[in-house]
C-alpha cells in the first residue's frame, strides 16, 4: 500500500483546521513548500491585513531572541500570525551564524509552548531527524516532507496547467513530457519549478486549443539523462545517425565526457538489472526496492529488455569501462572515443 504524499495530507489538515504549530516543510520540492505556505496564509490570515500578520524571515543572521519576538508579536485584525523562517540550517545539523547550540536547545524548549496566535513555519531542503529540534517539532507541531510527486499526481499537475490555460493535451503527450523532463531520473535536479516553467513555455508556444508534439519537443528542457536514454533508445533500434546526433548535441553543449560515460553506464546497468530480475520473476515493485529508484524508471528500463540480450548488455558495459580507461590514460581523444563507443554498441 502506497504512502500518501504529504501535500495531500496538508490539504486535508488545512481544510479540517488541524494545522499545529510549529510546522516544518522540507524536501526537494520547494514549489510545494511555497504552495503550502500560501494555503496556510489564505486560511488563517485576513487578506486585508497580510502585511501586518505575515512575516517571512531568512534564517541567516537571525537570533533566538529575534525569532521569539516574531512569535510573540500579536496578530492585528486576524486570528493568527504566520511567521516563516526560511532555510533554518540547524534542523539539518548545520551551524548558523549567531545561533549557538544553547540557542538551539532554548528554541526546542520554547517550541513546546509557542503562542496559539502564531503559526511558526520552518523550511529547509534536508533535516536531521535525530536532533532534539526536529523531534520537538514532530511531537508538538507537524512535519511535512515534500518529495517528488507520484506519477498519478504529476500527471494531474500537468493536465491542470493545460486545463487552466484552456488547452487540450493527449495522454500520450503528458507521458512524453514526463519522459523528456527527466523528473524521475536518478539524482535529477529537475523539480516542479522547472516543470511549471517548461509548461508555461509549451502553452505560450502552442497555437490553437490543442497541444502538439512539436510544442512539447521545442519547450521541455529536461536534463542530460533524458538525452542519454534517447541515445540508448536510438541504438536499440539501430538508428546510429540519431544516436550520433544526440551525442554531438551533448558534447556541443559542453557536457562533461566522464559524466556522459557515467550516465550511459548507469542506464545500461539499470536495463541489465531489470532484464535479469524480470527473467527471474521479480515484479516492478520488487525491482524498484532492490534498485532503490523510482518505479517509473524501472518501467522505462523494462521497455529495452527485449531489445538487448544479457550478453549484448554485458559487452556494451565492458566497452564503456574500456573507453573510460583509454580516455583517462590518454590513449584516445575523448570525442573520438565516445564516437567509437556509439558505433560499437
Amino acid at each position: 500500500m502506497s504512502v500518501e504524499h504529504d501535500f495531500k495530507r496538508i490539504k486535508k489538515d488545512i481544510k479540517a483546521d488541524k494545522i499545529k504549530s510549529p510546522i516544518l516543510f522540507y524536501g526537494r520540492e520547494d514549489y510545494l513548500t511555497k504552495w503550502a505556505i500560501s494555503s496556510i496564509v489564505d486560511k488563517y490570515v485576513a487578506s486585508s491585513f497580510i502585511e501586518m500578520n505575515f512575516s517571512r524571515v531568512t534564517a541567516t543572521g537571525i537570533t533566538f531572541i529575534e525569532l521569539m519576538n516574531q512569535c510573540e508579536t500579536l496578530p492585528i485584525m486576524s486570528n493568527r500570525r504566520v511567521v516563516v523562517i526560511e532555510g533554518f540550517s540547524p534542523l539539518a545539523g548545520q551551524k548558523l551564524k549567531g545561533f549557538s547550540d544553547a540557542d538551539e536547545l532554548n528554541l526546542a524548549d520554547y517550541l513546546k509552548s509557542i503562542p496559539e496566535t502564531c503559526l511558526l513555519i520552518f523550511t529547509g531542503q534536508t533535516v536531521d531527524k535525530r536532533r532534539k529540534l526536529y523531534k520537538t517539532i514532530n511531537e508538538y507541531g507537524c512535519c511535512y516532507e515534500f518529495k517528488e510527486l507520484d506519477v498519478s499526481s504529476l500527471k494531474k499537475f500537468i493536465r491542470k496547467r493545460f486545463n487552466d490555460a484552456k488547452k487540450n493535451i493527449k495522454p500520450s503527450l503528458v507521458n512524453q513530457i514526463i519522459e523528456m523532463s527527466g523528473y524521475y531520473d536518478k539524482d535529477s535536479d529537475y523539480t516542479l519549478y522547472n516543470l511549471d516553467n517548461d509548461l508555461r513555455k509549451v502553452i505560450a508556444h502552442s497555437r490553437g486549443d490543442e497541444i502538439k508534439t512539436e510544442d512539447v519537443m521545442n519547450c521541455i528542457s529536461g536534463n542530460i539523462e533524458k538525452d542519454i536514454f534517447a541515445m540508448i533508445d536510438a541504438l536499440s533500434l539501430n538508428k546510429k545517425d540519431e544516436a550520433f546526433s544526440l551525442l554531438h548535441n551533448l558534447l556541443s553543449s559542453g557536457e562533461n565526457v566522464f559524466k556522459i560515460l557515467a550516465l550511459i553506464c548507469m542506464q545500461l546497468e539499470t536495463i541489465l538489472f531489470v532484464k535479469e530480475h524480470k527473467e527471474e520473476g521479480y515484479s516492478y515493485s520488487d525491482i524498484n526496492k532492490e534498485l532503490g529508484i523510482h518505479e517509473y524508471r524501472v518501467k522505462k528500463a523494462s521497455a529495452f529488455t527485449n531489445r538487448y540480450s544479457s550478453e549484448q548488455l554485458h559487452k556494451a558495459l565492458s566497452l564503456v569501462y574500456q573507453v573510460e580507461k583509454n580516455i583517462k590514460e590518454g590513449m584516445l581523444d575523448s570525442r573520438l572515443a565516445l564516437e567509437m563507443l556509439i558505433s560499437q554498441i
